[in-house]
């Protein structure tokens, strides 16, 4: 049974990887190149060296990545580092043989489609455990020595290859470009999170009771309570109540609602949300204490 579940998810990480292969070199070769486009990230700095260099995209995005590979396999694991150089170098061929059609000339829907398909292509890579961009590898292992966080040291290096696209091919390019990037980075989100992205909610209130009941009985949804005190004003700070503090986990279709069911009953309610990127476990409908 196990190796049946292991061969079940091998060839499911194999099709997000090809699917998401097939997607980015449409991305390249139908929009991005023909047009002098852009991305961030390694592909970004490939796309660059082409333009400037005419050197073949194929191998540059293969070179540019190989270092980034080899640190892949002491910052994360050998497993990791070995699916992201199969994916790139599945990127590469794909580009050499591949005849896709230049789609469009316009640089509008050159900047937010070719970034979309490029931000579909990385998504299900990821989701299949695949990396097409080895930029968050360096971004890893840049941040345990610098005091920035990976997000910034991202943002970062995608402004450099913005400047200079913007210094060597002029500002509009790197303008649309910019706008691409965009586009791929809001659709890796969506194709990796899905719709059904998760949220934390926690709410404190005087009618935790109630609120509770309706979480669990009309949401349907687990709650995880934590024992606290509320107060602390600053006019008075000597006075406190017990409370329940609730914890719950819901999708972002249902967090408007969870937000009308929390108001009618105390529109004086605490309420606090955090994105949360998967969840395992609870059953959906567990209850559980838990106390501090």
């Amino acid at each position: 049974m196990m190796k049946q579940l292991f061969a079940r998810q091998t060839f499911v990480d194999i099709v997000y990887a090809v699917a998401g292969i097939l997607f980015c070199g449409f991305a390249l070769k139908g929009f991005l190149v023909p047009n002098h486009f852009f991305d961030g990230g390694v592909t970004g700095i490939s796309l660059l060296l082409h333009e400037l260099y005419h050197w073949n995209i194929g191998y540059v995005i293969v070179l540019a990545n190989l270092p980034l590979i080899i640190l892949a396999g002491f910052q994360v694991n050998k497993s990791f580092a070995f699916k992201t150089f199969l994916a790139i170098i599945g990127l590469a061929l794909c580009l050499h043989f591949i005849p896709y059609p230049q789609i469009t000339s316009d640089k509008l829907l050159v900047s937010i489609f070719g970034g979309a398909f490029m931000g579909v292509g990385v998504g299900l890579a990821m989701r299949g455990g695949f990396a097409l961009d080895g930029v968050e590898v360096l971004a890893l292992y840049t941040g345990k020595r610098i005091s920035f966080t990976i997000s910034e040291i991202i943002l970062g290096i995608n402004i450099v290859i913005f400047l200079i696209a913007a210094i060597k091919l002029g500002l509009p390019t790197a303008l649309y470009s910019i706008l691409t990037y965009y586009s791929a980075s809001r659709t890796i989100s969506f194709v990796v999170e899905g719709i059904e992205e998760f949220t934390g909610v926690t709410i404190i209130s005087g009618q935790s009771e109630s609120i509770k009941e309706e979480l669990v009985m009309k949401l349907g949804r687990g709650i995880t309570v934590y024992k606290g005190e509320r107060g602390f004003l600053k006019d008075s700070y000597n006075i406190s109540q017990s409370c329940d503090i609730v914890f719950t986990v819901v999708t972002r279709l249902e967090l408007r609602r969870l937000k009308n069911i929390v108001h009618d009953i105390d529109p004086k309610a605490f309420v606090f949300t955090n994105v949360i990127k998967d969840t395992s476990g609870g059953g959906g409908i567990l209850s559980r204490k838990t106390r501090h």
